[in-house]
């Protein structure tokens, strides 16, 4: 029995040991990647935001977050202020997160000073396969669908399977709980932009079924 117990006891040191270096080994492996990861992600944004600004000539401010409640949760966005090199404002460039089919949908929009969308990008997707594809260039295509050139403040953007008046713009084929999701990210974030608060209902929360 002693004998037992011995094994039991050495197995378990073997065991705790074998944890202990895997994860210091883990963690100096993070420790390593940390840095190139947000190099790339930093990369990745600036290059966003010359996309949606439509322009290469961009200088960027510190980012500003801001904080809203939205649906009773309390969501945070980012705002890219931008001029161009000789210091002439360009507009922003907004990070935007909501809610879509399949989890978080978060969108960087570009605006001008007068909150006309210039251009867009997803920066994250957890829809289907191919949602966030699809979302990347439907709404940027010419035609109903497309929401460049158009101004929250004439109203916000919808789904024109909900109400054809307005800001009205077509869904993704077989997909409108993603559009009322994009559409909200992109109320959301004008709204923030515009310092009107953050609602940009579209009508996502109001139904369960495209």
């Amino acid at each position: 029995m002693q004998k037992l117990q011995s094994s039991l006891t050495n197995m378990v040191l073997v065991l705790v040991g074998v944890a202990l270096i895997m994860g210091a080994l883990l963690a100096y492996v993070n420790h390593l990647t940390e840095g190139p990861i947000a190099e790339k992600a930093q990369k990745t944004l600036a290059a966003g935001i010359k996309e949606v600004m439509k322009s290469d000539n961009v200088k960027v401010a510190d980012p500003q977050e801001v904080k809203e409640s939205v649906d009773g949760k309390e969501v945070a966005f980012t705002i890219h202020n931008c001029t161009d090199n000789s210091g002439k404002v360009l507009g922003a460039a907004v990070e935007s997160t909501t809610g879509g089919f399949g989890g978080d949908l978060k969108v960087l929009v570009g605006f001008d000073p007068d909150g006309k969308i210039l251009g867009y990008t997803i920066l994250q997707t957890s829809e289907t396969p191919g949602l966030g594809a699809k979302a990347d260039t439907w709404f940027q295509a010419d035609g109903k669908g497309s929401v460049i050139g158009k101004n929250p403040k004439d109203g916000n953007l919808h789904v024109s399977k909900d109400d054809k008046s307005g800001n009205a713009v077509d869904a993704i084929t077989a997909s409108t709980i993603t559009s009322r999701a994009f559409l909200k990210a992109i109320n959301q974030a004008y709204a923030v932009y515009t310092k009107k608060g953050a609602d940009g209902d579209t009508g996502a929360s109001k139904q369960a079924h495209s």
